[in-house]
């Protein structure tokens, strides 16, 4: 391999360093056995600052360049972000439905008219709290009974009837599952210079 710069980070298909090179995996390094490295990288990689720094980890994680690109979010030097894998709340979900089924509240009532077969104190014309009799004409009764098969219906009227209120039950939907953010992907080795020459800033 040429030269690289310290501090130089790789990617190589072998899973191993060679010599004068790391892992990229945020190891926790002496600064007193790397005084060159620690001046470039400080302890933006993690470490004391002190007596150790730490090394960039690439384990399970992809590089993104710093800065701000049109439309998207500053990316800060060492900055670390991100999920595998997110849970959607409420908010973050499409407009939607879910199918209500309700049951209950319906049922049937048997309705009886009172009569009477008392023949006192009888009223032409209808009357509160009055209850139907036998009529009669002329001191004879009127037929105006039967009981054969009815074929017609009267006029309705008013019934009042307490029904139990519907329950109503709305489905659910969802599990709650995570949902896989990462991108399809390939696994490599990610290696960073330990010697090499010290970059000069242009």
């Amino acid at each position: 391999m040429s030269d690289p710069f310290l501090g130089e980070i790789r990617m190589v298909g072998f899973n191993f360093a060679p010599v004068g090179w790391a892992l990229c995996q945020g190891q926790i390094v002496s600064v007193s056995q790397n005084s060159a490295l620690f001046a470039l990288l400080g302890t933006t990689f993690g470490g004391n600052g002190q007596t150790s720094f730490g090394l960039p980890n690439f384990s399970s994680r992809s590089p993104v360049g710093t800065g701000s690109g049109p439309g998207l979010s500053t990316i800060d030097w060492g900055e670390i972000s991100g999920n595998e894998n997110i849970t959607l709340n409420q908010l973050q979900l499409p407009q939607h439905t879910h199918v209500a089924t309700a049951t209950g509240g319906s049922g049937t009532a048997q309705v009886s008219v009172p009569a009477t077969t008392a023949t006192t104190n009888p009223e032409s014309m209808p009357a509160a709290n009055a209850v139907l009799g036998p009529a009669s004409a002329s001191g004879h009764a009127a037929t105006i009974y039967s009981t054969a098969t009815a074929n017609t219906t009267l006029a309705p009227f008013n019934v009042s009837v307490q029904t139990p209120a519907p329950t109503v039950t709305v489905a659910q939907t969802g599990s709650n599952a995570p949902v896989p953010l990462r991108n399809p992907y390939l696994g490599t080795t990610f290696i960073i210079a330990l010697q090499g020459v010290y970059p000069s800033r242009g």
